[in-house]
């Protein structure tokens, strides 16, 4: 075959270190634009984006040549040292170790897109936690509810 062709989409969520909420809502649209010009320099195509103060949701489309964790690792490099030299918090900001990661079908794509432009509104009722065991059980992922998210004591 001479060509290389896919279709990988690829929902990325992770959470403020602690689960502390740490990223303003008024600095979460420059946020979003900062991670999407990291994704985008990395070769990859940010599809949507949206958090709260105490995590990130984004869909990417992901390029095969590209690892996914590699591009989870950049993102919240950047990302934390974007919002250090800020300083919109007191202290070190970071982000917690691990992610999810969740891959759609191109039928699937607008409501994702739509689920994440909506966060706050699914935030209104639910926590993270739920939302993000909720994820882990739909697609049927294992986990250890104790090692599931850092929390703040």
């Amino acid at each position: 075959m001479a060509g290389t062709y896919t279709q990988l989409h690829i929902q990325i969520v992770f959470a403020v270190s602690g689960r502390t909420n740490l990223i303003p809502a008024k600095h979460q649209e420059q946020l979003n634009q900062y991670v999407t010009g990291t994704i985008t320099n990395k070769g990859q195509k940010v599809l949507a984006i949206n958090g709260m103060p105490d995590h990130l949701h984004i869909l990417i489309g992901l390029r095969p040549e590209k690892a996914l964790a590699d591009v989870v690792r950049d993102i919240k490099a950047n990302a934390s040292r974007f919002i250090n030299e800020q300083n919109w918090v007191v202290g070190k900001f970071a982000w917690q170790r691990g992610y999810g990661a969740f891959s759609y079908s191109a039928s699937h794509l607008d409501q994702v897109i739509r689920y994440i432009q909506h966060q706050q509104l699914h935030h209104a009722t639910r926590t993270f936690r739920e939302e993000y065991q909720a994820l882990l059980d739909r697609f049927g992922i294992q986990y250890d509810p104790r090692f599931l998210v850092d929390e703040v004591d």
